[in-house]
């Protein structure tokens, strides 16, 4: 079996195939950025107090909160508003009747929807893993931990700054916007009073995300009169689809339209940061093995826009062909995960998210 050490060597005698350039090019950022994915989503269920305590102990400059509404209009943290695959709802007969199908974003989506749920009511369930065939060690926490809201998060996290003198930044994404308007919520409304009344989102990094164009514009003002360092992130879609808000409006324009020089610098209108995936980066092929690199991050830089890619994650089915090993398809491969990072971060990535920050922070910390 190869040590750590000798895999890592063998990384390094392999990359320079991959085109890898000796000196990184140059970044907007002094220090590229370890985004904790959901939290430490790699090691606890995401989008829990735990995930989100664990990302912190291991690192994280920022945290994430995914953020839907409730029945009752209250901010709370999950990756979508269908929490099927996150809760034991399924669980729950008295929550049976509530499954349905709806459209969302231009989609058909079934399960359960925390628009269809009180806070109290959510308060009822557990989180579980979302990837429990891969990440079977996660399942363990699975029905400990609740679901939080967007306060309790901004509460842990200030407690976490004062006790350990470190300020973490929070990089909060709006879901699923322009559905809750259809609803009669206002999400973005909500959001910024939350962000107003306390008084370490006031102060703290904040960056704001969403895969629409029309709420990050609309908001763009009050947030930098609340906390004069925010930023905005465009997140980016499949290159062939339309943004969530466009495509209600009726309008064509593809996330690959935005990724083009004209379409980043309209992008630089309203928004500060894109949030790429990382194959576009760097594409695969059908195999998974990484192609030829795109020009989307100096292009980007020269729009005067900072890139945070999506998402390095540490197993073997999430990496690159060219970096997997042969334990498996769900194994851990941390020295593959740290070369991929170092990858992005030789094109002039300015930060980007992790489902395991520990890692990322060696990534990034490796090249002093």
């Amino acid at each position: 079996m190869l040590s750590r050490r000798k895999t890592l060597g063998l990384l390094s005698l392999a990359l320079p195939a991959l085109h890898l350039r000796a000196k990184a090019a140059p970044s907007l950022a002094p220090k590229a950025l370890v985004f904790a994915h959901r939290g430490a989503s790699a090691l606890r269920p995401e989008h829990t107090l735990a995930s989100y305590a664990r990302a912190m102990a291991d690192g994280a400059d920022f945290i994430e909160p995914d953020l839907v509404m409730t029945k009752d209009g209250v901010l709370v943290v999950r990756h979508e508003s269908n929490i099927a695959g996150t809760t034991d709802v399924a669980d729950h007969p008295e929550f049976a009747s509530r499954r349905r199908t709806q459209m969302i974003d231009g989609r058909e989506d079934t399960g359960w929807f925390t628009t269809d749920f009180t806070l109290a009511e959510l308060k009822t369930l557990r989180a579980r893993e979302r990837l429990s065939t891969i990440r079977v060690h996660n399942t363990r926490y699975d029905d400990h931990f609740t679901i939080p809201t967007f306060e309790e998060v901004i509460e842990i996290v200030a407690a976490e700054a004062a006790a350990c003198g470190k300020t973490f930044g929070l990089v909060p994404e709006l879901k699923h916007s322009t559905h809750f308007h259809a609803l009669g919520h206002d999400p973005e409304a909500t959001f910024l009073k939350i962000i107003a009344s306390h008084e370490y989102t006031r102060q703290a990094p904040l960056e704001v995300q969403s895969f629409e164009t029309g709420n990050l514009g609309r908001i763009r003002k009050q947030i930098l009169d609340i906390n004069p360092q925010a930023r905005l992130m465009l997140l980016m879609g499949e290159r062939n689809q339309i943004p969530p808000d466009l495509l209600a409006a009726g309008k064509k324009t593809t996330f690959g339209d935005l990724m083009t020089r004209d379409g980043l610098t309209e992008i630089r209108r309203y928004a500060d940061v894109i949030g790429p995936s990382n194959t576009d980066l760097i594409p695969r092929d059908a195999k998974g093995a990484w192609l030829e690199p795109s020009t989307l991050v100096s292009d980007a830089h020269k729009a005067g826009l900072l890139v945070h890619s999506y998402t390095a994650r540490p197993e073997n089915c999430f990496l690159p062909a060219q970096l997997r090993n042969d334990a498996g398809p769900t194994a851990r491969n941390p020295a593959g995960m740290i070369a991929e990072i170092r990858r992005y971060l030789d094109l002039g990535l300015d930060g980007f998210f992790t489902d395991d920050p520990a890692l990322g922070r060696k990534a990034v910390d490796s090249l002093d």
